[in-house]
């Protein structure tokens, strides 16, 4: 009895430790890059796309970089939904119960889940060698795309065989189609956790630099065509941070508040409307 009681409080003791190892961890980073960003913060640099000499310290802003992330994370998320949501439907309504062929595409998206992002760059960068394409924004959008598609499908998948299985019986039994069923019932009941998946994965999108370094290439202006180079801000972060100059270098941690921001405005847009269509969710 004495044994189990000291082996319940050191793995509480473990837990405690844990937790507040992550949060400081996290609160550090946040603290870093608000105390080093803010000085370096100006509204030109965020209004400006740069001109000449901005990374050997002249003016100019990261409006390209801004802009051409929120392009790139947006369209590799749009098309990641249009691929992995038919996939979880799939997986949870029209295939047959412990069917090999799931278990088997359900570990091969955990097995693509914790390939470094390089990689996905990498092959990205080949398959557009092999079409004869050049470094673009469409490039990118393909390269993040697969990035991000096994995330959004298994956080996905998740969410969806949380849903009922008497729901299902009962849609069948009024005579609704799976079709029917899928986008009624199952989406409608697992909506809260699918946005969440959605915005975690455009979360990931916008600040990953390595799968979009050969694809998407960097531009100093804004791209207004599929087929012209997008810059990004973790480049941009990336390429300030190399410079000799130590204002470039502020401005770099300013650029990475400005990522910092919007990857926190996207964590609470998730909250805030996955409370709102919970209340759709039948308990």
């Amino acid at each position: 009895m004495k044994l189990r009681f000291v082996e319940e409080k050191f793995f509480n003791l473990l837990m405690v430790v844990s937790t507040v190892l992550i949060v400081a961890s996290l609160v550090a980073i946040l603290v870093t890059v608000f105390i080093k960003g803010l000085p370096a913060l100006r509204l030109s640099m965020i209004t400006q796309v740069p001109k000449g000499g901005f990374y050997l310290g002249k003016e100019g802003g990261i409006l390209n970089a801004i802009l051409g992330s929120l392009y790139l994370a947006g369209g590799a998320t749009v098309l990641a939904i249009f691929i992995s949501l038919p996939i979880v439907i799939y997986f949870n309504v029209y295939a047959p119960e412990r069917s090999v062929f799931v278990n088997l595409c359900r570990f091969s998206l955990d097995v693509l889940w914790g390939v470094p992002s390089i990689v996905f760059g990498a092959f990205g960068f080949t398959i557009m060698l092999f079409f004869g394409l050049r470094a673009s924004l469409l490039g990118g959008i393909i390269a993040v795309a697969l990035l991000i598609l096994p995330v959004m499908s298994r956080a996905m998948d998740e969410v969806v065989k949380m849903v009922p299985r008497g729901l299902l019986e009962a849609s069948y039994s009024l005579g609704a189609t799976k079709l029917e069923t899928s986008v009624k019932v199952v989406v409608r009941q697992a909506l809260p956790g699918i946005l969440t998946a959605v915005l975690v994965a455009f979360g990931r999108g916008i600040g990953d630099a390595a799968s979009v370094i050969f694809t998407a290439g960097f531009t100093d202006s804004i791209p207004i065509s599929l087929m012209r180079p997008a810059a990004t801000l973790p480049l941009a972060i990336f390429f300030q941070l190399g410079t000799p100059f130590p204002e470039v270098q502020e401005r770099a941690y300013a650029s990475a508040l400005v990522l910092t921001f919007m990857i926190l405005v996207i964590s609470i847009a998730a909250r805030l409307l996955t409370k709102s269509f919970t209340k759709h969710v039948i308990k």
